[in-house]
């Protein structure tokens, strides 16, 4: 599982429009570490595991295909052009940071250690196990490891979001 935020460029169902306010329709989003032309990917979920095509190509009503872009812990830059690679804007050091990472996982009803891939504070996360939040007291975080007092059910959708 990869650490990733969902990006405040775009995070979310957002629309693109070119400069006379029409749907960027066929638009593209490029993606590169922030100050170069070096590529950077995005990822499709916050499961962080498949990437955005670079560039992303909008569909017809100028939407991410998916509806969704999720980032990597780092700082971005984003061109966005038209179809026919007019350039509208460049978006450059767009962090994610404020942004909680999502990690997410199946219960199995006998592990109660799940890891998170880096040290998080417990006051800095929010737990869900079938959408139902869990109080802090039936897990604690133990370097970057979720544990939790008792083991989530069998095939429990369980989903931990931290900063």
């Amino acid at each position: 599982m990869s650490s990733v935020n969902l990006s405040a460029f775009g995070g979310v169902g957002w629309q693109f429009f070119d400069n006379n306010g029409a749907p960027l329709a066929g638009g593209l989003i490029y993606t590169y570490e922030a100050g170069t032309t070096t590529p950077q990917a995005t990822y499709t979920t916050s499961a962080g595991t498949v990437a955005h095509p670079n560039p992303i190509v909008l569909n017809s009503a100028g939407r991410v295909p998916g509806g969704e872009i999720w980032l990597l812990p780092t700082s971005y830059k984003f061109i966005l052009q038209t179809s026919a690679a007019v350039l509208i804007a460049t978006y450059d050091n767009v962090t994610s940071g404020s942004v909680p990472a999502i990690a997410n996982f199946t219960g199995d009803g006998t592990t109660i250690s799940f890891s998170l891939g880096s040290a998080v504070n417990e006051n800095s996360t929010n737990v869900y196990i079938n959408g139902v939040y869990q109080q802090k007291n039936t897990y604690l975080m133990s370097g970057s490891n979720i544990v939790f007092s008792e083991a989530p059910p069998d095939t429990s959708s369980i989903e931990v979001s931290f900063t």
